[in-house]
């Protein structure tokens, strides 16, 4: 199943107070990126993040999924309607992961 360009707009409105975001379509899908760096992603409508340490700290206990078959596991958040935390979350996991480059 595909996400929804609705869903995306959602988690985009909820990122407003963060600078730097960005989405890519994918598949159907949508990968999220904070000052090019790739933080996670829309997946079957569900908003998945890589698993960092400040992603384990802010977010125990949160469930591992997998975005498609034969993917790394990511950490579901299920705290998308607090706009705060979201960006919060996603700063802090875009310091942590190595700037996104082009594929040659």
């Amino acid at each position: 199943m595909a996400s929804s360009r609705g869903y995306l707009d959602f988690i985009i409105d909820q990122l407003s107070g963060l600078e730097g975001v960005t989405s890519r379509a994918m598949m159907g899908e949508y990968l999220i990126y904070v000052h090019g760096r790739l933080v996670g992603g829309i997946y079957d409508d569900r908003l998945l993040v890589k698993i960092t340490p400040s992603a384990l700290d802010l977010l125990p206990g949160a469930e591992k999924e997998l975005p498609y078959p034969g993917a790394k596991e990511m950490l579901l958040v299920d705290r998308v309607d607090d706009s705060a935390f979201l960006c919060a979350l996603l700063e802090r996991i875009a310091g942590e992961v190595p700037a996104s480059g082009k594929k040659k």
